[in-house]
């Protein structure tokens, strides 16, 4: 947990400060980052992008406990925003099921990976995933990050573990059937 204190001195243009509460995000961002646009060039190129409209905008922050899921935020949006820039294409759906079947590897799982699964979800649900089990946040900060109620963001996080264990549990039967 960042010290308020610290984001306060940022908020009021200590940039020393600022730069001492990047740091201490700094994996959660990257981390996050990747889960996203899934490459490492991306994910920095993101991660940049985010540090600085945080540190253009950190003064408009109204609760600087809510930092973190602030930052987070920015990063989800500068995500999407950079992969409708790139015009990248995620498989989904049918294609994901289509790129599983036209695969001749005998170890599908090997080919499925979690960001992979991730990547077929709503990118509602995508998000609720990644900020409830890889940032440990609440219900009630995801709800705040996503401004949906928290009834909504149950719903997600309900559908979303659904709709992956589809996905997963595709693979496996698919893997069965080859051997």
């Amino acid at each position: 947990m960042i010290d308020i204190n610290l984001i306060l001195d940022a908020i009021n243009g200590d940039e020393e400060a600022f730069e001492t509460i990047i740091k201490a995000e700094s994996d959660k961002l990257y981390k996050t980052a990747i889960l996203y646009v899934r490459n490492k060039e991306d994910a920095l190129d993101v991660i940049q992008e985010t540090v600085y409209r945080t540190f253009v905008s950190i003064n408009q922050l109204n609760n600087p406990e809510y930092f973190s899921t602030w930052l987070i935020r920015i990063l989800i949006h500068t995500s999407y925003q950079l992969l409708n820039k790139k015009n990248k294409t995620v498989l989904s759906g049918d294609a994901l099921i289509h790129k599983i079947l036209e695969t001749n590897h005998q170890n599908v799982e090997m080919e499925i990976d979690l960001p992979l699964a991730l990547s077929t979800l709503d990118n509602s649900y995508q998000t609720a995933i990644i900020l409830f089990y890889y940032h440990d946040l609440s219900i009630k900060s995801i709800a705040e990050a996503m401004e949906k109620p928290e009834g909504t963001i149950k719903t997600y996080l309900r559908r979303a573990k659904i709709e992956l264990k589809k996905v997963i549990e595709g693979a496996k039967n698919y893997e069965q059937r080859m051997v």
